[in-house]
């Protein structure tokens, strides 16, 4: 069944692409939030398992993929203002789960900080609360390659860094997709790499403890930029966390090999679902004679 797409108006200011994949069997509604230069293609591998239990919602920010053509790319937009887009799709699609990938766990943690009553539980993956040395590396190359819009270069050092791992396949699709980007969205890119940058090397948030659900954070074994050993820092400023590492993968997990996209699978819906209740068996009878 195709996703139904629809244009979600944010503030009365940002145009949204969304699509919403209906599980007409499933009681609760999961949204994704995307990744840095990503569109909610990025998520197609992971939408197929999670749409077997739960009506599953993607957007793309305003910036990017099927949102960018209904918005004025005038300034770029700020972490603050992704969580506000989030927390009012959060609404729109009455979502109660939520996952994140990558850069998408920035605007996910500051809008789970607010508090929004809907959503029960979040998985935060390829993301950790300090910008590391291989990080920062990759942030500053970067920097350089967005400022000068040099595209070939810089999908290269994507594949070369983050997507080590990834499938020859995947890395053709990432390079076509980043190489032909538009000036604004490396612009876009450039103004969150300088203000993480201006952080001093941390991701981290005070507001981050405001944080009551239970979160899982999933990150993969082989990941030096978002690694999990980084990860577990969360847990001090996070009331609720659990930790997970996927064997033999990347920072892109799931769509790096089909083992870790079938453990990844496994330890979001062991998080997500609910417990099984306690099969009841029947009182006994007693027939009169």
């Amino acid at each position: 069944m195709r996703a139904h797409t629809a244009i979600v108006i944010v503030n009365r200011q940002y145009r949204i692409y969304t699509e919403f994949h209906y599980n007409p069997a499933a009681t609760r509604t999961i949204l994704l939030v995307n990744g840095s230069l990503a569109t909610t293609a990025a998520f197609a591998h992971t939408v197929k398992y999670l749409l077997q239990h739960f009506n599953v919602a993607l957007y793309d920010q305003p910036y990017a993929g099927g949102s960018k053509a209904h918005n004025e790319q005038r300034q770029a937009i700020g972490r603050d203002d992704e969580a506000e887009i989030l927390l009012q799709l959060i609404e729109h699609f009455q979502a109660s789960l939520l996952l994140s990938f990558s850069w998408g766990g920035i605007a996910s943690l500051l809008a789970l900080a607010q508090r929004p009553p809907l959503i029960e539980k979040a998985v935060i993956a390829s993301f950790s609360p300090v910008l590391n040395a291989a990080t920062l590396d990759y942030l500053q190359r970067s920097l350089e390659l967005l400022g000068s819009c040099a595209r070939q270069q810089l999908a290269s050092l994507v594949n070369d860094t983050l997507g080590q791992h990834l499938p020859a396949l995947f890395k053709r699709y990432n390079h076509k997709h980043i190489s032909s980007l538009e000036d604004y969205e490396y612009a876009q890119m450039h103004a969150h790499i300088e203000q993480l940058l201006r952080l001093q090397g941390s991701a981290a948030h005070p507001c981050f403890s405001q944080i009551e659900i239970p979160l899982q954070f999933i990150n993969g074994e082989l990941d030096r930029y978002t690694s999990a050993t980084d990860a577990r820092l969360f847990g001090g400023l996070v009331r609720d966390s659990q930790f997970a590492v996927i064997d033999n993968a990347g920072h892109f997990l799931d769509m790096e090999n089909k083992p870790a996209c079938q453990q990844m699978r496994a330890c979001m819906l062991d998080f997500l679902e609910p417990p099984a209740l306690p099969r009841r068996h029947p009182a006994s009878v007693l027939l009169s004679a």
